[in-house]
């Protein structure tokens, strides 16, 4: 696990089991998750209807036969109910859905580039590891960025969140086969779009050809129907992974019907999404992850669930709020329906630039530390809380809790500077 590099004093923490929100380390600690594997496990760790869908997978037979099962027909159809676009495949992550869709952008609109937006976060796919230089406002490949194959600034276009006129211009030079966004940035620290800001996105695209791809990876938080259904947007495709599975790897990628009729006349034309063409794997779509998705979209993440999540997630965020404002530091908190965020700058930042430039590592790691000796996990990369349905109220008390305590032992020991 590449990422345990970033895990705060200086060893990974093992566990031994994981039910519900709780997790058991291997001293026998339990720990309330707020990180629930970086939303892999937003259903909660292990929920019923899970186990045993996979149980029964596994007894009746055939986790993966490169053959449909009749989870696939269901779950395609509820992906289509909640996210609005009709054709849906599947995949084992969300950076293969979006891999594969960047592939199909480019195939059927017959151009190069695509656009992201500093900071973004869209898994692995090599094209979107490009930010914005502050010192002089161009394309260049994300500080750290290991070994691309290519300079990612000469795939990629990319702009600050919330700059329409940035994005215009881009988008002007019409080379710009999709904009892939989420709705919200989430990896860098919550990053929420200004009023008419995705509406103006939509527009942009619809004005020069170019397709729109939403990735709710991260903001499937938003709701049933993640950002997409939650504030009516209107995307060309829509990826989304980790959740989906309850843990189980597993993606899918829905497309309008427009852009399915696109793609499937480019096939008829030559080119080859069936087997050396760049999209498709042997286990995607296996009978293993479309069992976990069904039991986890028609049992676990429902409507109900939701609004249970989101409630918790207000309330973390008026504590933390709270917490702020009677300490006198400059931090803010943001929300994304069950997903809350607190950054070290006041007001939000409204970019992912502002959001990188706000960024303290070793607060970062203080905090973490402090949470995960005191019986509190929060997600160690950034100041991220998420609710599952699992959840209770006890645990977002006791989080506030430790934070006040935290925060009380900053200011006090003269660690953080506070307003007079």
């Amino acid at each position: 696990m590449t990422w345990m590099g970033k895990w705060a004093g200086g060893f990974p923490l093992g566990f031994r089991a994981a039910h519900g929100a709780v997790v058991e380390d291997l001293d026998g600690h339990e720990l309330v998750d707020f990180a629930l594997g970086d939303t892999g496990a937003m259903a909660g760790h292990s929920p019923q209807p899970l186990v045993d869908a996979v149980a029964r997978r596994l007894r009746d037979g055939g986790v993966t036969t490169m053959l449909p099962t009749p989870d696939a027909e269901w779950v395609a159809a509820e992906l289509a109910r909640r996210f609005t676009v009709p054709q849906w495949s599947f995949t084992l992550s969300a950076t293969d859905a979006n891999r594969w869709v960047l592939r199909l952008a480019r195939m059927v609109t017959g151009r190069p580039k695509i656009l992201v937006f500093s900071y973004c976060y869209h898994g692995t796919v090599d094209e979107t590891f490009v930010v914005v230089d502050p010192a002089t406002g161009r394309a260049v490949s994300r500080p750290g960025n290991a070994g691309p194959s290519v300079d990612p600034s000469e795939t990629t276009r990319v702009v600050e969140f919330n700059d329409l006129a940035g994005l215009e211009r881009e988008l002007a030079l019409g080379d710009v086969a999709a904009v892939l966004t989420e709705p919200a940035l989430t990896n860098i620290g919550i990053v929420l779009p200004e009023p008419g800001f995705l509406a103006g996105v939509r527009q942009l695209c619809d004005a020069t050809g170019t397709l729109l791809v939403i990735d709710e990876t991260h903001t499937f938080s938003a709701g049933p129907g993640g950002a997409t259904r939650r504030w009516g947007l209107r995307p060309d495709a829509v990826t989304i992974g980790k959740s989906l599975g309850g843990g189980v790897p597993s993606g899918a990628y829905g497309l309008s019907d427009d852009l399915a009729r696109r793609t499937l006349a480019a096939v008829a034309d030559g080119y080859d999404i069936v087997d050396v063409g760049g999209v498709g794997g042997t286990l995607a779509g296996n009978a293993l992850s479309l069992a976990a998705m069904r039991a986890v979209l028609g049992e676990v993440l429902t409507e109900e669930a939701f609004d249970h999540m989101e409630a918790l997630a207000t309330r973390f965020a008026g504590d933390v709020a709270a917490t702020i404002a009677r300490s006198g530091v400059g931090w803010s908190v943001s929300q994304l329906g069950a997903r809350c965020e607190y950054r070290f700058a006041s007001p939000a930042p409204r970019s992912g630039g502002e959001s990188a430039a706000s960024a303290d590592p070793e607060l970062e790691d203080f905090l973490h530390l402090y949470g995960v000796n005191r019986g509190v996990l929060i997600t160690p990369f950034h100041n991220m809380a998420l609710m599952s349905p699992a959840t209770t109220l006890a645990h977002v008390d006791r989080h506030r809790q430790v934070f006040d305590e935290a925060l009380d032992l900053l200011v006090t020991s003269g660690a953080l500077e506070v307003s007079p």
